[in-house]
């Protein structure tokens, strides 16, 4: 029997009167590699920032290291020293985007005194020292942190949810790179889903509701049955309709029009001579993968590109730069994006964000009307969150963060949805009853809908159009 390399007994965390893990016993040998999964808000991550010192805990844990690196699911940006506090439109302004640091300054910062290393190749980031850090692509951003973490020469390394938002590519590329470093004896804890398992992984343990299911070898491991869904409140949905009806804003043919379209950055062209025309009421899917040029397409679209006026666009039958204001534009879109996640204020109420979609806010500003509260409660009720209302997005899951997003997205009923990549961060259930919601929402309020994912799985079943991208390009789909 290999030596013992961690020791969890009884250990329990509380936030408040809020039970997060719950007496939990674990027992690691050195050479297994681990990976836990469980739904959402079942504790991993919790478990996760346990091992690494953030939460308080009572019980024992025992460890034959304190080199533990970890790799949040989310990498925070930072600017320059003395320049401007980030902003979530900076990456499509070719000169703020200049603010940021690199990779190489990150890694700098992080104690890489610029000599040869292994990882610099086998992580693939060589050709990424010189990029910005806003304008790295998720799988960038990945070999990035995984870069960072490295240089901390960790035994223990743990990695919350790596492969969201990596394209198929990228997920490869991830797997190949986590195998290689447990071959190279490093000690692995992974936080993933049931369907991403790497195959150096020896171990599964799975978390509900902050307590053990299973732990044991992998082919002991029987994925759980797959959630039964709820059907949806036929009553909140008809009262919502009815609030629907009198919406000013669905009155268009053609939500997006875009001629001859190209984004150039320098000499990087991001988006090459696009053409697409989205009509009212149609849904479409844009897929492409990692770097092709998805988020700045979804960009023109949102007001949150200035390049928008260089080029023939057309958004609700009106070109832009003929007078409209950016929030003329917003009102009639509820959108939604891993990058915006970022850039909400983690103490404010999940009650607080839902409302502010209502206004295009990042946070609440103002007092909200008897009328407006109502909506508020409606949709909150529809995607079961009301019972998180009160609570701050500190103290939730990335998952139940995410749905807290969606529901802002939609509270507005907008006659166009652009959701881009909404299901990252949630589990196999709540992806489930989100398709079925948009496909309700699109078919009962003729929803124009825009669905950036990587994974067919994730589609609703509204989805009759399809763009893809390549290079910045338009393939056939």
């Amino acid at each position: 029997m290999a030596a013992i390399f961690l020791t969890l007994k009884g250990v329990s965390v509380h936030l408040g009167a809020t039970r997060l893990l719950e007496d939990l016993d674990w027992t690691i040998h050195r050479g297994e590699q681990w990976a836990v999964t469980g739904p959402s808000g079942s504790g991993k991550t919790v478990l996760a920032h346990t091992l690494i010192g953030t939460h308080f805990y009572t019980g024992t844990i025992t460890t034959a290291t304190r080199r533990i690196s970890i790799i949040e699911q989310q990498h925070r940006f930072r600017n320059r020293p003395g320049s401007t506090e980030l902003y979530y439109q900076q990456r499509f302004n070719a000169s703020d985007a200049d603010q940021t640091i690199t990779v190489a300054q990150e890694l700098a910062d992080a104690g890489w005194d610029g000599s040869e290393t292994p990882w610099l190749d086998s992580l693939h980031v060589r050709q990424l020292l010189g990029k910005p850090l806003i304008q790295l692509s998720n799988g960038e951003n990945k070999r990035t942190q995984l870069a960072m973490a490295m240089l901390q020469s960790p035994e223990l390394l743990i990695l919350d949810n790596p492969f969201l938002g990596l394209d198929a590519e990228g997920r490869a590329t991830l797997h190949s790179i986590i195998n290689g470093l447990a071959a190279k004896n490093i000690q692995l804890l992974l936080i993933t889903s049931a369907q991403e398992i790497p195959d150096s992984i020896t171990h599964i343990a799975r978390l509900e509701a902050g307590k053990w299911t299973f732990q044991g070898p992998r082919s002991q491991f029987q994925p759980a049955p797959e959630a039964t869904v709820p059907a949806l409140d036929a009553t909140i949905l008809a009262r919502l309709k009815q609030e629907a009806q009198d919406n000013a804003g669905a009155s268009f043919h053609t939500a997006v029009k875009m001629v001859n379209t190209t984004i150039r950055y320098g000499e990087a062209t991001i988006l090459d001579n696009i053409q697409w025309e989205v009509k009212k009421g149609e849904c479409w899917n844009v897929s492409g993968p990692n770097g092709a040029g998805k988020s700045t397409l979804l960009s023109l679209i949102t007001a949150d590109n200035p390049q928008a006026y260089a080029n023939e666009i057309w958004l609700f039958d009106r070109r832009r730069g003929t007078g409209e204001s950016i929030w003329d534009i917003k009102k009639r879109i509820g959108f939604v994006s891993p990058e915006l996640h970022l850039y909400f204020d983690t103490g404010a109420t999940g009650h607080d964000v839902v409302a502010s979609g209502l206004f295009d806010t990042v946070g609440l500003f103002r007092t909200l009307n008897e009328e407006q509260e109502t909506l508020v409660q409606l949709w909150m009720q529809l995607l079961s969150l009301w019972d998180l209302r009160s609570r701050r997005l500190v103290q939730l899951s990335t998952g139940q963060q995410r749905m807290i997003l969606l529901a802002r997205a939609l509270i507005k009923n907008p006659p166009m949805l652009i959701l881009d990549e909404p299901c990252q961060g949630l589990d196999d259930g709540q992806t489930e009853r989100f398709r079925t919601l948009i496909t309700a929402l699109c078919e009962a309020f003729g929803t124009t809908l825009i669905y950036v994912s990587h994974y067919s799985r994730e589609l609703p079943g509204c989805i009759n159009h399809f763009l893809r991208l390549e290079k910045g390009a338009t393939v056939n789909a």
